[in-house]
Order: structure tokens, then C-alpha cells, then sequence
């Protein structure tokens, strides 16, 4: 039979970003022959040389030691169809002014690697779609491509599913958390192909309590979009019961969300409270799944609500600056924290940096420091504000502080880096220990109680 043919050991992977290059360094890890595909040529000759053109922790590592040999990158699709049985495909799905996911990149790639499919005298060949796409998108534009471009039938001559890449994988820890993936979503078209994508996983998962949701195409579409927008909606619960605590004097926001969260029906991951969600998930699948629910005719005022609270978040935390700078002379704040999350330099829909804005629009002098988002940062607001090469370095311009991102790098924090009497802090995760500071400095906990 000609799918007897597939050695699921050799897997090419196409689009070769912060995602779909961590996930073929994980399989070259895990003992796959790996080619990467991606249309910029320095990133191929980065990937080639073993350097990763990449910040995520864990990857460079893995790039040194597989970039080039297990590892193998390239712009030709033709080598992908030739070389291996399996392509994975997880190139951008940009959002358009509406809010829809663009497929102009997937459907380029299966073009691509249809007619190089068409060329090949291989008998079968899998195609794993994994970018995030808009329902009905897999049966009725991309399979279609394929069939057209290549002359070839579906369960016979290819195989296709779609495997979306889930919250449990997250910038920041993409390394980690794929090799440790605990759930896994597979929409097939027939068993045999989405068996091979099961194979692939248990070997690539060092978790052994892996756990498969075996499903139609469809189904596994509409999980995607779920699962991002049932999250948000937990984050935005947190952040009701933020500001709730915020205006109940004795509430404890940490203990209550604590509390709950050890309930197995709620469990504590993203139910903390304090800013708004950001990056390159949350708020667009949450745009995109109004959308895909308004086409149907179903009302999104649960999801509608969930972006007003996210917003209101970043409106409250401009309102507890503004009001803690009317008591201090000179209108200067130190921001720590510019990247929507930890660990990573993006900084999409980052609380941070819509409050920069805010803050220049009356004037506030402003002085920043991110381990790694600077960069980006200074793409938007160049010579504007004043960019610290230390923590020390940022809290040292201003008598008043602002943390916007649990970074581990700031829990260290004490009263020896107070330069300024009195000095606020604004702490917006909670991460600091208020005993480390004297009577000196007004320390403001996100989400509780403040005396005025």
C-alpha cells in the first residue's frame, strides 16, 4: 500500500518563526532528521552555521548542537517533498483589518509543496497543518489546493490533518514546553494519518501521561479557537476579583485566587489577576472567534465582555499612576518590564507599552528596562524615552516605580535601590516582598486594598 511507504522519522517543517523553529529543533532533539523551510534566507544560514536567529530560552542550545546536521534548513520546498514523509506547516496566519486569520501564507506553502508533491515519484506524503486558521478552512481551501496542485487524491496519494499548536506552548518556554507537551489535538482526515501524528508526538513528548483529543478537522479547528478564548475568559475572572479586592480593605486577592484554583474543576493556571492579556494569541483569536461565531449566527457578548474588562485593565492601570504622581514633583516613572510576558522580547499588546503612550501624552518623563525588549521597544519609541541598561540603572531616574512583568530578575528588589525619598512602588504581580522595604517607600500591591 502506498502508505506503508511513510517513515515518520523524516520530518520537514515549514516557516521557520518563534514557534516552528523551536519545534524542529525539538525533533532533531528527539531523534528526527529535520528539514526547516523558510522564504528568509538569514535564517536559514543562521540555522545552517548553528547559530539561532531566535531569542527563546533553550534554543540556541539546541541549534549548536543539531543546526546543520539533524537539522538541516532551506528555502527549497522541493527538498522538503524529496527528503522527507511528514511536513509539518506552521507559518503565519496574520489578521487582516476585520480580524480574520490571513491563509495567504499557508495556501503559498501547499502551492509550493504541492507541485514539488507533483514532481516526486514518492507514493504517499503527509501534510500536518498547524497554524492557526479559521474554522472550515482545512477541507475547504487547503486540501483543495493540494488535489489541484499536485494531481493527487486525498487518503490515497496524501494524507492531511490539522494539529493546532495549544496555550499549554507559550512564548517564553516554547523549548521546554514542547518537549513536554501534555495535550495534543489531532483533526483527521482518515486513521492512518492521524496516527503517524500521534507516533510523532509520543516520541517528541517526554510527558507520559500524554493525553490525545482524536477528532475531525473541524472539531480541532474550533478547539483551537476555544481553548484560547475559554483561558481568557478565566484571566478575565481573575482580574473582576483584582479589582474587586482592590476596593475591599482585608481581601487577599493571592490567597482567594489560590484557594479556588486548587479545585480541579477551576486549577490555577492563568486564574492570578493583575494586567491586561497580550501577545500574539489571546487577543487575536478573540477577535477572530467573534467572527467565525457571528458568521454562524450565534451573539459573542461573553467574548465582547472579555475584551472590555482587558481594556478596562489598561485604563485602571494608567489611573493608579496618574493618581500616584499628583504627590510627586517631578513627573518622571520607571517602568520594569516591556515584553507582554517574561522570558521573551515581544511585546504585542503589551500593558506596558500602552502605557508608555499614555504616560507621553501628558508629558511623564520615562525611563525603561526589559531583560529582552528593548529593542523592539525602541522600534516604536526611538529617542522618546530613556532606555536603562540594568534594573538598578531604571530605578535610579525616578521616584516612582512600575513592574509590569513577574521577571525573575526583579523579585530581588529591596530598599538598597532606593535612590529617592518617598519613593512608589506599583507592583502589578505581586512579586515583591514589601518587608524589604522601609516606611520610606509606599508599596502598592495590584488587585489589594491601598490607604490613601
Amino acid at each position: 500500500m502506498r502508505k506503508e511507504t511513510l517513515n515518520k522519522n523524516k520530518i520537514s517543517v515549514i516557516g521557520l518563526g518563534k514557534l516552528g523553529l523551536c519545534f524542529a529543533a525539538c525533533l532533531a532533539h528527539r531523534g528526527f532528521f529535520v528539514v526547516g523551510v523558510d522564504v528568509n534566507q538569514r535564517v536559514i544560514d543562521s540555522v545552517n552555521s548553528g547559530s539561532s536567529p531566535i531569542i527563546e530560552p533553550g534554543l540556541s542550545k539546541l541549534i549548536a548542537k543539531y543546526g546543520g546536521n539533524k537539522l538541516k534548513a532551506t528555502t527549497d520546498h522541493q527538498k522538503a517533498i524529496n527528503e522527507t514523509d511528514v511536513t509539518f506547516i506552521l507559518v503565519a496566519t496574520p489578521s487582516d483589518l476585520e480580524g480574520n486569520f490571513s491563509n495567504k501564507y499557508v495556501e503559498s506553502a501547499l502551492k509550493l509543496l504541492a507541485a514539488a508533491l507533483k514532481k516526486s515519484p514518492k507514493k504517499y506524503h503527509l501534510f500536518i497543518i498547524s497554524s492557526t486558521v479559521l474554522p472550515t478552512s482545512t477541507e475547504k481551501e487547503f486540501i483543495p489546493i493540494i488535489e489541484r496542485y499536485s494531481e493527487k487524491k486525498i487518503n490515497i496519494d496524501f494524507g492531511v490533518c490539522y494539529n493546532p499548536v495549544f496555550s499549554d506552548v507559550a512564548l517564553g518556554s516554547v523549548v521546554k514546553d514542547f518537549l513536554k507537551v501534555d495535550l495534543v489535538a489531532i483533526g483527521e482526515n482518515d486513521k492512518f494519518a492521524g496516527d503517524q501524528v500521534e507516533l510523532i508526538y509520543r516520541q517528541l513528548s517526554e510527558n507520559k501521561l500524554l493525553h490525545f483529543g482524536r477528532m475531525s478537522i473541524i472539531s480541532a479547528e474550533i478547539a483551537k479557537l476555544a481553548m484560547n478564548n475559554y483561558i481568557v475568559l478565566k484571566m478575565s475572572f481573575a482580574n473582576i476579583l483584582a479589582n474587586l479586592c482592590e476596593n475591599i480593605e482585608g481581601a487577599e486577592l493571592d490567597l482567594i485566587t489560590s484557594t479556588l484554583g486548587a479545585d480541579k474543576k477551576i486549577a490555577p493556571y492563568f486564574f492570578k489577576g493583575g494586567l491586561s492579556f497580550g501577545g500574539t494569541c489571546f487577543p487575536r483569536d478573540t477577535k477572530a472567534f467573534m467572527i467565525f461565531s457571528k458568521k454562524f449566527g450565534r451573539d459573542t457578548e461573553l467574548i465582547e465582555a472579555v475584551e472590555k474588562i482587558n481594556e478596562f485593565q489598561n485604563v485602571h492601570l494608567a489611573e493608579i499612576v496618574f493618581k500616584n504622581l499628583l504627590s510627586i514633583k517631578k513627573k518622571k516613572v520607571s517602568i520594569l518590564g516591556l515584553s507582554f510576558k517574561p522570558n521573551t522580547p515581544v511585546i504585542v499588546e503589551s500593558p506596558a507599552i500602552k502605557l508608555i503612550h499614555r504616560l507621553l501624552e501628558k508629558g511623564v518623563e520615562i525611563a525603561v528596562y526589559d531583560p529582552l525588549a528593548i529593542d523592539n521597544t525602541k522600534s516604536i519609541f526611538g529617542d522618546k524615552i530613556k532606555y536603562a541598561n540594568s534594573v538598578r540603572e531604571c530605578l535610579s531616574y525616578s521616584s516612582c516605580w512600575i513592574i509590569t512583568t513577574p521577571d525573575e530578575e526583579f523579585k530581588n528588589i529591596d530598599d538598597s535601590f532606593v535612590t529617592y525619598i518617598p519613593t512608589i512602588i506599583i507592583d502589578c504581580w505581586r512579586i515583591l516582598n514589601s518587608h524589604k522595604f522601609s516606611k520610606k517607600v509606599k508599596y502598592i500591591r495590584w488587585g489589594y486594598y491601598q490607604k490613601d
